[in-house]
């Protein structure tokens, strides 16, 4: 692993929400047991039914999750960017792999398997904990939104992806706003809607200054209002 990369890793994995209240160490041994793996658009991270273990951790770039729907279908459910974990643990889930997941952009990532696991265990325990906390995330995050889609009007369920989408953007208050790498055929698909009924949205919403729409790209202009609709 080169030092620039791993630095890049590094950095990375102590701004991780799910590593964020554990030692720096721990972060160290995981890029010490883990492998850069780079991958370029349109190749798969992992595909739904894998039945291989171990962690992918996003380090650069944006993957879509995909999942199997009736009529042989597949459904975006969600993007995966800096910070982000694919994967499972078998001591924890088991079974095969639920999501396929593609880089939308040139994409950097740190694979570590099973064993890799087991070996940063052995040093540092508290690793389960916080794969136990990222899984739980992702649960929560799913079940949220089955219930946007449940209860909530297609206006509201717009405005409650695009937040979601954002969520874990962190700049300053003084730097860009989010920009979300997310056309309005994939939008549709994570909320239930056409692409017909999302454009008008979207086009409500820009006209009003909450978003900015560009080609494959969605840029938050104004997070508050959104949050106003979403839960209005």
């Amino acid at each position: 692993m080169k030092s620039d990369e791993r630095k890049l890793a590094l950095r990375v994995l102590r701004k991780a929400g799910w590593l964020k209240d554990y030692p720096a160490e721990l972060a160290e041994s995981l890029i010490a047991e883990g492998n850069l793996v780079r991958l370029n658009v349109g190749e798969w991270a992992q595909a739904e039914g894998d039945d291989r273990s171990g962690l992918f951790v996003v380090i650069e770039g944006v993957l879509h999750s995909y999942c199997a729907a009736p009529g042989d279908r597949e459904v975006m459910i969600g993007l995966a960017k800096a910070g982000s974990v694919l994967g499972h643990a078998t001591r924890f889930s088991g079974g095969p792999r639920l999501v396929t997941a593609v880089c939308v952009e040139p994409s950097i990532l740190l694979e570590i398997s099973e064993a890799a696991l087991d070996r940063v265990a052995e040093c540092r325990p508290e690793i389960w904990r916080a794969i136990a906390g990222f899984a739980y995330a992702n649960m929560r995050s799913a079940v949220r939104m089955a219930a946007e889609v449940i209860s909530l009007r297609p206006r509201e369920r717009i405005a409650a992806r695009l937040l979601a989408a954002a969520d874990g953007h962190r700049e300053t208050i003084m730097g860009p706003t989010p920009i979300i790498r997310l056309s309005q055929e994939l939008l549709g698909e994570m909320t239930g809607l056409t692409r017909k009924t999302v454009n008008v949205h979207l086009s409500a919403f820009e006209r009003n200054g909450l978003i900015e729409v560009g080609y494959g790209r969605i840029k938050l202009c104004d997070l508050e209002r959104l949050r106003a609709v979403a839960n209005d």
